[in-house]
């Protein structure tokens, strides 16, 4: 098995003088971003880095996080690639509980971080470079690091999992993983050299790293780098780059549908890959803005992803279907495969080794308990349709009991996002003596909506059973930095919640 360092070599030798990567300030072909990080494992081995060592890396979307990513692989060190936005016992926390040898990051973010960092310097090396240009000249003035003799088995990242409750877990995927998922996503969405590949989404997180970079290791294309997304500079950077796809998470289709009301087919964008977006969105983006989503299902857990709608297996509103090497089955609490359109959790099997996660680091407990009988159970809720099509219904600790009825909140918020008026939404779970759980809506409104004209827009969209007894209007729905809801911040306000019980087309009590 190769190595992301055998892939980047090859891209030098046989596609050097090609843009591996551009942004505002500066590009790299492959043969210079190749031979910038193996100077940068000189570097780095000259400040004791060694093979097995973990390394913190903070970096925005920069080039310098890839010559830094790739000049840790090189030496077979593992990045331990953190948030930016991380703050006081969160960093700190993901410092030492990777047990980080290093701390890699950009002067501009450490700047911000120095009172959280220096508390956990101690018998650690504190890596500060300026920008791109800075950590480069200190590369340039190294000879090029000799090609390290790593297996594609060997650990590569540890991602932590952006859990909004409890510590978070550090997800250890090895090189493999990234370039089998590399594999299929080139395969799956004919990615071809002559493609540039836009990132707005940040560097540290496994959607990127996985639906872009390993991709275009995979066929050598372009990756466009941008600090981060913003609507109103969206398609202006997509005609600058001659950009023809990007990765994407729900939220940022959802703006784009929402603040952007005029066509725009003024750009070489074709297609966008990624997960969390409803159907009409999907419509939206192929009516207005002539782009095609490839919706798909993963997690950081199952190297990236595990089904994909791809350019000629494509279902509206599905995740798609399995890629070749591993399985995805639907399992009861009984750890049984059901019947195609019932619900369950979603369960992986690899087919090929070394394709899932090699574990959470450190947390023995938490590997084991999720890999029961040879398969990883994801803890989300899903269904597959009789051509093998998987339905992404949520997490299973978030899926709402009401009176013996199981609801998917993420269905409900589906329903709710079709209202023309409705910016966002989230539903939790709130206590109730009764039924064990009610439905409580939590929504973000263009205007002003009344509750009775919400309920009734619900009528012949969702069951009966599954309408909220509850609404939340909201200026903004909190989440995670990779868009994740906090529930549980939800659960628990109740300022201006409006009880539905009363009205004429709420739930029977």
């Amino acid at each position: 098995m190769t190595t992301l360092i055998d892939k980047l070599i090859h891209q030098k030798k046989t596609r050097g003088e090609a843009i591996a990567v551009v942004s505002d300030d500066l590009s790299l072909n492959w043969a210079e971003l190749c031979d910038l990080s193996l100077r940068t494992s000189t570097w780095l081995r000259e400040r004791q880095i060694a093979r097995g060592d973990r390394v913190a890396l903070l970096c925005g979307n920069r080039p310098a996080f890839l010559v830094a990513w790739f000049g840790l692989a090189n030496i077979g060190a593992i990045t331990v690639s953190l948030n930016t936005a991380l703050v006081g016992d969160g960093l700190r926390y993901a410092i030492n509980q990777s047990d980080s040898r290093a701390i890699l990051i950009e002067r501009a973010i450490y700047d911000t971080m120095r009172a959280d960092i220096e508390p956990v310097l101690v018998g650690r090396t504190l890596l500060v470079f300026d920008d791109d240009e800075d950590l480069f000249a200190r590369a340039r003035a190294m000879t090029p690091d000799a090609q390290c003799d790593g297996e594609g088995s060997d650990p590569l990242t540890i991602i932590y999992t952006s859990g909004t409750t409890g510590p978070p877990k550090g997800v250890l995927n090895c090189h493999e993983a990234y370039l089998a998922s590399g594999r299929w996503m080139s395969e799956f969405l004919a990615i071809t050299p002559a493609d540039r590949i836009m990132i707005f989404l940040p560097l540290f997180h496994i959607n990127p790293q996985i639906y872009a970079v390993a991709s275009a290791l995979e066929v050598g294309c372009t990756l466009v780098l941008r600090p981060k997304f913003s609507v109103s500079s969206f398609f202006d950077d997509a005609r600058r780059f001659g950009c023809t796809m990007f990765t994407y998470v729900g939220t940022v289709l959802a703006m784009l549908a929402s603040r952007l009301p005029e066509a725009d087919f003024d750009h070489k964008l074709t297609r966008c890959v990624g997960g969390g977006c409803p159907p009409e969105v999907w419509h939206t983006m192929q009516d207005r803005f002539g782009i095609v989503p490839h919706e798909l299902y993963g997690m950081t857990e199952v190297g990236g992803w595990v089904t994909g709608n791809s350019a000629k297996d494509y279902r509206l509103g599905s995740c798609g279907k399995t890629r070749p090497d591993v399985e995805v089955e639907i399992f009861d609490e009984h750890d049984r495969s059901v019947p195609a359109g019932t619900s369950g959790e979603i369960v992986v099997r690899p087919r090929e080794p070394f394709t899932l996660l090699l574990g959470y680091w450190a947390n023995a407990e938490a590997t084991w308990s999720s890999s029961r009988n040879f398969w990883f159970h994801t803890g989300d809720a899903g269904t597959k349709d009789e051509d093998g099509f998987l339905y992404f219904l949520g997490r299973l600790k978030e899926i709402i009991r009401r009176g013996g009825e199981n609801i998917s909140p993420f269905e409900l918020e589906t329903a709710l996002l079709f209202h023309p008026d409705i910016a966002d939404a989230a539903v939790v779970g709130v206590p109730d003596a009764i039924f064990g759980e009610e439905i409580k809506a939590v929504v973000v409104a263009r205007r002003a909506i009344e509750p009775r004209e919400m309920v009734a827009f619900l009528q012949g969209r969702v069951p009966p059973y599954m309408f909220p007894r509850y609404v939340q209007f909201v200026s903004v729905i909190p989440k995670t930095e990779t868009q994740k809801i906090q529930r549980r911040q939800l659960q628990e306000s109740t300022v201006g919640t409006i009880d539905l019980k009363d009205l004429d087309h709420a739930i029977d009590a």
